[in-house]
């Protein structure tokens, strides 16, 4: 075998990068919950000071102090032994409600680690695994890493794209939101359109009794409402507008599920689909973004379209041609990429 050094070299500093930011996570993890990110952006502190404040201990927290610094996830000032976060650290760790937060991604990763062992076996044997299958903390973390990207543009951009969809909002429409979970995309809408009626489904009820919950916090519980349903078999008709959230591509049949939300809308109606970003050829998504979603795609979109009926795997980096042909499948006649952030790509469907 000829092993070229350099090439080794460099892959091997690759290896290193890939490890380093494996073993950070779980420090991120426990960070986030212990609220150790929350405290440090108030002040800069020792490990002793941010021990005190924070009720943790001192020893245990200067080596996760440490491994903050040498990641780039806080600053150290070796004149004073003191550790910071900076505006922009702060801003993406420690600020639940910013668009750049990011301890929530952290938490799918936990659940990832967690589900190897029926993953390795869902590998040898092409069996599913159910979304409801995963660990709590994939459900947690999925809102909370996706809510901020939902807060930041669903209603400044993506919304506006769609054609008099904004108007009728302002003016009272029904809207269902299909795959809702905990319902960040629905509640977000419905504080931002008073005038309408909003219903969000899922079929995993744990996550619509913590959406049913998050509404009456936001105070918008009068206006929402949540239920169990699928998406080939969610309730009611004449809905002025639909939408789907990055779960299309989870769903074991989305032909059957476009079929059955053109059957509940106006005729004039609007089904708005987000998606993960994604080109249509692979040789175009190999990029850091596309990394992440189909890392995640192999162990939880996939598995997830695998568990259920028909199992068509679209998987999380489908492309605008394969989303476009199940909508088109489902009997819509319209069809066209509205908007795009870096992350995500927002369709426009019609009757």
């Amino acid at each position: 075998m000829a092993i070229d050094e350099q090439k080794l070299n460099a892959f091997m500093g690759r290896f290193v990068g890939d490890l380093g930011a494996v073993m950070h996570a779980a420090t991120v993890v426990v960070g986030d919950q212990l609220g150790l990110y929350k405290a440090l952006a108030e002040k800069p502190a020792t490990a002793e000071q941010l021990a005190q404040r924070t009720d943790t201990d001192s020893r245990y927290l200067r080596e996760w102090l440490s491994a903050q610094a040498a990641s780039g996830y806080a600053q150290y000032d070796a004149a004073t032994k003191t550790f910071s976060l900076t505006e922009e650290q702060a801003f993406a760790l420690a600020v639940e409600g910013s668009p750049a937060f990011i301890p929530g991604a952290f938490q799918i990763a936990v659940a990832q680690f967690k589900a190897i062992p029926k993953i390795a076996q869902a590998l040898r044997t092409g069996a599913g695994l159910g979304w409801h299958e995963h660990d709590a903390a994939l459900f947690h973390g999925t809102e909370r890493f996706f809510r901020p990207g939902y807060a930041a543009n669903l209603v400044s951009s993506w919304l506006p794209a769609l054609e008099g969809v904004e108007a009728k909002l302002n003016a009272g429409a029904r809207v269902a939101d299909v795959g809702c979970g905990h319902g960040a995309s629905t509640i977000i809408m419905a504080q931002a359109y008073p005038a309408s009626q909003f219903v969000g489904f899922d079929y995993h009820e744990p996550s619509i009794v913590h959406a049913r919950e998050s509404a009456r916090k936001a105070g918008v519980g009068e206006r929402v409402r949540f239920e169990v349903a699928s998406a080939k078999s969610f309730p009611g008709t004449d809905y002025d507008l639909v939408t789907v959230f990055d779960c299309l591509h989870d769903m074991g049949d989305p032909a059957g599920a476009s079929a059955h939300i053109r059957q509940t809308l106006k005729q004039d109606g609007t089904w708005m689909i987000v998606e993960p970003f994604a080109n249509d050829q692979l040789e175009d998504n190999v990029n850091p973004v596309s990394r992440i979603f189909y890392s995640a795609s192999t162990f939880i979109c996939t598995p997830a379209s695998r568990s259920q009926e028909v199992g068509l795997c679209l998987g999380a980096q489908a492309g605008e041609a394969q989303l476009r042909a199940v909508v088109r499948e489902g009997g819509f006649g319209k069809f066209r990429r509205a908007a795009q952030t870096p992350f995500n790509l927002i369709f426009e469907a019609r009757l």
